[in-house]
């Protein structure tokens, strides 16, 4: 039974307003590319992911990251990959599209991974930054919106794979559920 509250952070109509803004710096910076390849980290970026490259007008594939760095156990920075990216990576420019960034183990490690692998360009676009919550750098280069410590859901972020689907951001008030 779900006991908590939600109370918007960031409406729908400035969610949509940034994503358009940003599309239009990703446009002008990689107008030059060949190609884009564009790593959405599941699940909670999803729904960031389709509303920002239905704005880019450039060349562009799109794949994906799935990783669990969070459950019994674990230890701060353990990050496993649970589905790992289709596509070659090597010589390409890479932006890493993510939710949201709070201690930054989990992009830290992906980051990474990518340059290891031989990307030409690797560059993280968030659609939130909690930089209070930081306990590893992870360098931002798009940053939708700053955001103070506190737990948000919507817009494809969740608490127990509940509220990914409204369509605004918002602080999630206490309840029975777990935060995932």
């Amino acid at each position: 039974m779900n006991t908590g509250s939600v109370e918007v952070l960031i409406p729908e109509e400035r969610l949509q307003a940034r994503i358009r803004e940003l599309a239009r710096e990703l446009n002008r910076d990689y107008a030059e590319a060949d190609q884009l390849v564009c790593i959405a980290v599941l699940k909670g970026s999803v729904f960031f992911l389709v509303d920002l490259v239905r704005r880019l007008h450039i060349e562009l594939v799109i794949d994906f990251f799935q990783t669990s760095s969070y459950g019994a156990g674990t230890a701060p920075g353990e990050v496993r990959i649970k589905k790992d990216v289709d596509v070659s990576i090597r010589d390409k420019h890479v932006l890493l599209i993510e939710d949201i960034v709070d201690t930054g183990y989990t992009l830290r490690t992906i980051l990474d991974l990518l340059h290891f692998r031989g990307a030409r360009s690797v560059k993280l676009c968030t659609l939130l930054d909690k930089s209070s919550a930081r306990e590893v750098d992870v360098p931002i280069d798009y940053c939708g919106f700053q955001i103070d410590d506190r737990f948000v859901v919507g817009y494809g972020l969740d608490v127990g794979e509940r509220y990914r689907q409204l369509p605004y951001v918002g602080v999630y008030e206490g309840g029975e559920e777990e935060e995932t």
